[in-house]
């Protein structure tokens, strides 16, 4: 099913490289205005390609990928590889550590219709048509998606685990995690990669927007060629992939934030006390805690007061939203309709643009908004499991924007995949 390639990555020279810590950047959707600023400072970072500046930012981008390739900031390898991406973590709490294993390659741009590829949430536009810019001004992916494939078996650890022994940078990166990557350039296990993953669908987990730019980019690019093959290099898109039978997947919860209601905080509770149990709490810190493996379950934080939330499962069945069984399960679609619909009166296609709606992984921040007025209210939710993210792409339908947030987030930096025609291994054959 899903078609891979090897890639000749382009990554910083031997000049610069052994300052790689200092050339990473956190992706586009999770790096802040303050971390922005001080990775800015450095002419190199590769923040200035993922997230540039200016007026025209995707121009400013390019042509500073030109001047980068000219003076030999970057160079391209000269052998095709599969990368191995090895993250090392610790959670909150936890004396365990982690290790995320995966491989970056190149991917065809699979359409939805092709049951290929499966994404899991929706995406907002304006996000999309901003990716779509860049990438058809600089031809360049500067950050890998992140997709899941299922192999019980465990076919490719073997050889990504012995890869790993030979790094090409070890690194630990903003988040605390240790990031480590290799290369495979020996031609009968890309083979195999490749064999693999042929019998493969692939679960998108994270990137949902960089991977719609660079689909819509390829229906544009096809649209304008009549000859057409399919193994243009505009076809394809560069993907970390890991393994979900692997333990050391990680899934945290995406909390919600509400700048602001048009209604008294009285009402808002009344009109709420109609779909859901609420329990006052004396300590807003203990709101994650409360609701653990609970069922539709929610911590309420609502102007300095704090409430555990449980919808009555009398009332689940008045879902009315055109999606399967497995979506209306999910606790972000219960508080996406119980709550923001069905209390606050906000149309599910406006919810998914709602400039007074945020999305925050830290629940601490969650807290600090509401007690500080920048925000009127937080709710608090349990992460997704695997096994739902899995059922919910299996079944064709998506879940709510931000349902997921996998752990750790893949870096930028450690390599660039170009898809100029002269630049990249545009066909199997080619690449062995």
């Amino acid at each position: 099913m899903a078609e891979i390639l090897p890639l000749k990555a382009w990554r910083y020279s031997h000049f610069l490289n052994h300052n790689i810590e200092e050339l990473t950047s956190p992706l586009f959707d999770v790096v802040s205005a303050k971390q922005r600023e001080a990775l800015y400072r450095n002419p190199y970072n590769s923040i200035h390609l993922s997230v540039p500046r200016g007026e025209q930012p995707a121009d400013e981008a390019a042509y500073l990928l030109e001047q980068w390739k000219e003076k030999g900031v970057i160079q391209q390898d000269p052998l095709p590889g599969i990368y191995v991406y090895y993250q090392y973590f610790k959670l909150a709490g936890a004396d365990r550590e982690y290790c995320r294993k995966g491989f970056i390659c190149h991917i065809k741009a699979y359409d939805w219709h092709e049951r290929v590829l499966l994404r899991h949430e929706n995406t907002i536009p304006s996000a999309v048509n901003d990716r779509i810019d860049l990438l058809a001004k600089t031809q360049l992916n500067s950050s890998a998606t992140h997709g899941l494939y299922t192999d019980p078996e465990f076919i490719l650890e073997r050889y990504m685990d012995e890869s790993i022994k030979s790094p090409i940078y070890e690194t630990e990166d903003y988040q605390g995690v240790r990031d480590v990557l290799a290369v495979i350039h020996d031609r009968d296990v890309i083979q195999l990669f490749m064999d693999v993953l042929r019998e493969k669908q692939v679960l998108l987990a994270d990137g949902h927007h960089r991977y719609e730019g660079s689909l819509e980019y390829r229906k544009r690019m096809m649209a304008q060629n009549p000859a057409h093959t399919g193994f243009e290099a505009y076809n394809y898109h560069l993907m970390y992939l890991t393994n979900t039978e692997a333990d050391d997947l990680r899934i945290l919860p995406t909390h919600r934030v509400l700048q602001n209601i048009s209604i008294s905080d009285e009402e808002f509770l009344d009109r709420l006390s109609a779909y859901f149990t609420i329990i006052p709490k004396e300590d807003p810190v203990e709101l994650n805690e409360v609701i653990v493996g609970k069922k539709w379950a929610f911590g309420l934080y609502l102007s300095g007061n704090a409430f555990k939330i449980r919808l009555k499962p009398e009332v689940h069945h008045l879902i009315d939203w055109d999606v399967p069984q497995e979506v209306k399960d999910l606790d972000l679609t219960v508080m996406h309709y119980f709550v923001f619909q069905q209390v606050l009166g906000i149309d599910p296609e406006v919810q998914r643009n709602y400039s007074g709606l945020s999305y925050e992984r830290n629940f601490t921040t969650c807290i600090r908004q509401v007690d500080t007025g920048s925000a009127r209210l937080a709710l608090i939710t349990n992460d997704v499991s695997m096994e739902q993210v899995k059922r919910v792409c299996y079944s064709g339908a998506i879940m709510p924007q931000k349902s997921t947030f996998f752990y750790p987030k893949v870096i930028c930096g450690f390599l660039f995949s170009s898809i100029k025609e002269d630049e990249f291994i545009t066909a199997p054959a080619a690449c062995l």
